[in-house]
């Protein structure tokens, strides 16, 4: 039986070419595998036969999701650890660089991420402002992960010593994890990040309804369509799937973020911990990840809250609805789509922070003693149409300030990731309430150092390199 894409999939009960398609998948699509500690080495090929040939012995240190998935079993009960995650992706120029004819075709993988027509669609900064390592042809990425710095550190060497003398390391980064005080992943804001992701494993979307706050009004259960495609050089397209897989390096200035948070709660009047909201109304969340449109002060129990629309914020009296989080999941509000095809544009996210600095990201401590750059995240996410889901939400949705569409109102860009001209934008002084004041523009604090598209295609395929 064919692999049903239609539908989640159950990996404790696959069989045939489900369980096949499993066993040759990289990991970390399907289910994210532990990343604190991370290396993604970004490579240039000089000769084709010894690419091929490092790839063929890379593959021999890496791991099918299948066995990911094992791994993570053995774990929660108690009678196994891990292995470190290695992941590898190829671009459209490192494809041609194996000699490799047969390969993907999404028309954004095939232009790359640097190429004019793809600055232009997502209003990028030019490619000359790019980290060195990003100004260059880049043919693969090799990613390194686990949960501690030692297993990742070992295993990353062991791959640079199968790297040949023709092969070139553009750049490195080095991801390292943070998170609150309760043991929740964050990013360098402060905030909660990473919590609302489609989950393609029925025994993922059960979890969420058992362990969690629910399903019922947010059920994040997505296709294994909305991430996995046929590998077309793989030798049996039919059971051999990758993804295509998005690298961003975004800087953070914290500095100048958290004095936006400042100034806002200055215009609006807020006072004692209702300033709190200001950052919120930004974010669309509170730093411990409680959603604005819920509740007007945070507190919600952990696990963070994911089963909410703003079915009940339709005006955006609570969320703005120029809020980070409402811009890049509406949750059927965004008023151009219905709510099922709305929904067909997430991807899922895998990113890690990067960069270290000496203060507490959720400290009470003034914006000046925060790091204006050097930190940040590095942004990744799969997809099985780029220009659907990861350029559709930064261009259609992000950057876009008449999305949502409201009559009679422009929300204004995503105020966190949002690339091109900023403008005013309105906010509710008192949660709930009617009144309203106009603000400035918050300044863009993100700024992409860096990225390309690649394809993390099966292990079949590179082990037949």
């Amino acid at each position: 039986m064919s692999v049903d894409l239609s539908t989640t999939l159950s990996w404790t009960t696959a069989t045939g070419d489900a369980a096949t398609m499993l066993g040759e998948l990289q990991p970390n699509i399907l289910k994210a595998h532990v990343r604190d500690h991370l290396s993604a080495l970004f490579l240039a090929f000089g000769d084709a036969a010894e690419a091929r040939a490092f790839l063929v012995s890379v593959t021999g240190k890496m791991k099918s999701a299948k066995a990911h998935l094992d791994e993570v079993s053995a774990f929660k009960a108690e009678s196994g650890g891990g292995t470190p995650y290695v992941g590898v992706g190829l671009t459209a120029a490192g494809y041609r660089a194996l000699g490799v004819e047969n390969f993907p075709q999404d028309e954004a993988f095939l232009r790359g991420m640097t190429a004019p027509q793809t600055r232009q669609r997502l209003n990028d900064p030019p490619r000359s402002t790019f980290d060195p390592g990003y100004r260059s042809e880049i043919h693969a990425v090799v990613l390194v992960g686990d949960a501690t710095d030692k297993a990742m550190a070992a295993r990353r060497n062991e791959i640079l010593g199968l790297l040949p003398d023709s092969a070139t390391v553009l750049a490195e980064e080095i991801g390292l994890g943070r998170v609150n005080a309760r043991g929740e992943g964050i990013e360098h804001f402060g905030y909660v990040d990473g919590r609302s992701q489609p989950l393609f494993l029925t025994e993922d979307v059960d979890a969420e309804k058992n362990n969690t706050d629910g399903i019922n009004v947010w059920n994040p259960a997505s296709p294994l369509e909305q991430v996995l495609v046929p590998d077309p050089a793989a030798p049996d397209p039919g059971v051999h799937f990758g993804s295509y897989f998005v690298f961003r390096k975004l800087e953070q200035n914290v500095r100048r973020f958290k004095q936006a948070e400042e100034d806002l709660a200055d215009t609006l009047g807020l006072t004692g911990e209702d300033r709190e909201r200001a950052g919120a109304m930004i974010i669309g969340r509170f730093e411990d990840g409680t959603p604005l449109t819920t509740q007007r002060e945070d507190g919600a129990e952990s696990p963070v809250s994911n089963n909410f629309t703003y079915d009940s914020d339709r005006a955006a009296l609570k969320c703005p609805f120029q809020a980070h989080i409402r811009k890049t999941n509406p949750r059927g509000s965004g008023g151009a789509e219905e709510p099922a095809d709305e929904r067909r544009h997430l991807m899922a996210r895998r990113g890690v922070t990067y960069g270290e600095r000496p203060d507490d990201p959720n400290a009470d401590v003034p914006p000046a003693a925060r790091p204006s750059g050097g930190v940040g995240l590095l942004f990744m996410a799969f997809n099985s149409v780029l220009g659907n889901q990861f350029e559709f939400t930064q261009a259609i949705w992000a950057d876009n300030p008449g999305f949502p569409i409201v009559d009679g109102v422009t929300p204004g860009l995503d105020p966190v990731i949002g690339q091109g001209e900023r403008g005013s934008s309105d906010y509710t002084v008192d949660w709930g309430g009617s009144a309203q004041r106009t603000a400035g523009p918050v300044p863009q604090s993100v700024t992409l150092r860096g990225g390309e598209y690649f394809f993390m295609p099966s292990l079949a395929f590179l082990r037949a390199l």
